[in-house]
């Protein structure tokens, strides 16, 4: 009788997690959908262009874990500056773009998990996460994107343009203060999204 009795509540449980799972990716799917097809998705302020677009990803990881975050890599498009990289050397193009965002969708995860396990900082988790997953981002990207083309014909005239001569001053130049306060709004917008698809879960 117990035994059956622990087995029913096991059940419940299970159902009431895959219940949560279900409902909290589909408000995420739909916040993908709203900043993907509306002017959400960028900011245009001061003559800077802030893009949000990591910030699904970053809600993935840290809501549903890593698993998640690395599936939201899809949230991110070809850019013309993507296609051009893809003319010149698909592979390493593969890796900059599609490899560095797999990497730091499953880190972000992997920090908000370990962050929940320590009490003193398990309150603080949801933003230094999200803080993370916009600076994950440039690092991986940027170290990648001088690893496989800063030799190259394309970015050395962007690097001309930029009067720069080594790969650490360009990439200060390329991130520059818009990279700066992207991270800073998708820290903001992360954070306050994540908190209240939390909350709404609970209710």
């Amino acid at each position: 009788q117990k035994n059956q009795e622990r087995e029913e509540e096991t059940m419940r449980k299970n159902g009431k997690l895959n219940t949560t799972y279900m409902v909290e990716m589909a408000l995420l799917i739909a916040i993908i959908l709203i900043m993907a097809f509306t002017p959400i998705g960028y900011i245009k302020t001061f003559g800077l262009e802030i893009t949000l677009i990591v910030v699904p990803v970053a809600v993935g990881a840290v809501v549903l874990g890593p698993t998640a975050g690395a599936s939201f890599i899809q949230c991110f498009g070809m850019s013309a500056f993507g296609a051009m990289l893809l003319s010149i050397n698909p592979a390493g193009t593969f890796v900059v773009c599609f490899v560095t965002r797999l990497v730091m969708g499953w880190l972000t995860g992997l920090i908000a998990q370990g962050l929940k396990k320590v009490k003193a900082l398990k309150g603080a988790s949801v933003f230094i996460a999200n803080l993370c997953c916009p600076l994950l981002n440039t690092l991986l990207f940027m170290t990648t994107l001088i690893l496989f083309f800063y030799q190259t014909e394309f970015i050395q005239g962007l690097a001309k343009n930029m009067k720069v001569a080594n790969p650490f001053a360009f990439v200060i130049a390329f991130v520059g203060v818009n990279g700066l306060v992207e991270a800073a709004a998708c820290f903001v917008v992360g954070s306050a999204i994540t908190k209240a698809l939390q909350h709404s879960v609970n209710k």
